[in-house]
């Protein structure tokens, strides 16, 4: 086995999230930067990264990296790669996606084009060809520059690893698998330990949070462009990795998850997703107003998405919806409460200080994660609620 370096996009603001998670997967991190995890690995750590992890947008191969501050050093550096390490004679190459930051060369679709062309001319000098065809296996290339410094990954993933499958069915300002994974990730909360979303939209924190409680990997019921390298990836290493994550789920995990939300189209559509993921049994979602959020149990957990106000037909309604929310926390005993939100006066109306304010990305959208911890719950009180 191979080993490369890989890097891991994420969320901007997650990266110590996602740097854990590689951790227990082990694959130590190699570099933290914003918005991104270098680390190493093998073909099979390719595949397993692919699969279990939740936080990560994508796995990129490191496939070169240099300087370059004008477009014929661009040109001649990405030239002088050995493309034919890694990519067959009929390799479908290009570069689906350029970004630069504070560097000389800033143009995307010039920095696509040269590039193409100077991987091309490589290959055909390479295999001692006339052409290319580009009749065989994907393989798209992510290039980022930063301060002159070119990075170049090629995409194993394809499709962006929020895109677990099971989401068809969405409804306005939905939040991403991988963020909501994340978030759940910086609360302390166990799958021993009722979690309740009061705005659960189509369903993405109680799918998550029963898919951790249940081992389940996000990555099983979908796709990677890698499965295609089969000269660099073996097959085997696929099944490998699909193998070790069934083997790690636990179809009747002891959980209390539950969501609500007044709009029946958006509990409908949530429903529908958690079959689609296999977790409908693992999760209760019910109509319900935020005014009439209430449960009996203690030291539970509420971690939601509000609505923010985008709409500006929703932005007067924002302070009575938050001094709702408020309101219905503090009567809930001992629990805590997680909040992302971009309203700016969050924490004015919901009328608490939070514990803790993270300031997270979501694409370009500022947001802020609140949180608001209650008491720990006694150890032995704890393990008399258990189901």
């Amino acid at each position: 086995m191979k080993p490369y370096e890989l890097i891991a996009p994420c969320h901007f603001g997650l990266e110590a999230v996602l740097k854990r998670e590689l951790t227990d997967l082990g694959l130590p991190a190699l570099e933290v930067t914003d918005g991104k995890v270098h680390f190493s690995g093998d073909e099979r750590d390719i595949a397993r990264a692919n699969i279990f992890l939740r936080t990560a947008e994508r796995v990129l191969l490191l496939a070169a990296k240099f300087r370059a501050e004008s477009f014929d050093e661009l040109f001649e550096k990405t030239r002088a790669v050995d493309w034919a390490a890694l990519l067959p004679a009929d390799a479908k190459v290009w570069v689906t996606k350029a970004n630069s930051v504070k560097s000389k060369l800033f143009s995307p679709s010039d920095i696509q084009r040269i590039m193409k062309k100077a991987i091309v001319e490589k290959l055909k000098e390479q295999y001692r060809t006339e052409s290319i065809p580009e009749t065989g296996a994907a393989f798209p290339l992510r290039v980022s520059i930063m301060k002159d410094i070119v990075t170049v990954g090629i995409d194993t993933s394809g499709t962006s690893l929020h895109k677990r499958g099971y989401r068809t069915d969405t409804v306005k300002a939905p939040i991403s698998e991988t963020l909501a994974a994340a978030l759940l990730m910086l609360t302390p909360w166990k799958k021993d330990r009722i979690l309740v979303d009061p705005f659960c939209g189509s369903g993405t924190f109680p799918i998550e949070a029963a898919m951790m409680a249940a081992g389940i990997a996000p990555g099983l019921s979908r796709e990677f462009t890698a499965e295609s390298w089969t000269r660099l990836i073996p097959k085997k290493c696929w099944y490998e990795a699909a193998s070790e994550a069934y083997d790690l789920q636990n179809d009747s995990p002891a959980c209390d998850i539950q969501g609500y939300d007044i709009d029946p189209a958006s509990i409908r559509a949530a429903r529908e997703n958690a079959s689609r993921a296999g977790v409908e049994r693992l999760i209760h979602f019910q109509v319900r107003d935020v005014k009439d959020l209430s449960h009996p149990k203690k030291y539970g957990f509420l971690v939601t998405n509000p609505p923010y106000g985008e709409r500006i037909s929703e932005k007067a309604e924002l302070p009575a919806l938050y001094r709702t929310l408020g309101e219905r926390f503090r009567a809930l005993d001992s629990w805590s409460m997680y909040v992302i939100t971009s309203y700016e006066d969050a924490v004015r109306d919901i009328g608490a200080v939070p514990t803790r304010n993270r300031k997270i990305y979501n694409g370009m959208l500022k947001t802020y994660f609140y949180s608001f911890e209650g008491p720990k719950p006694p150890k032995e009180g704890l393990r008399r609620e258990k189901p």
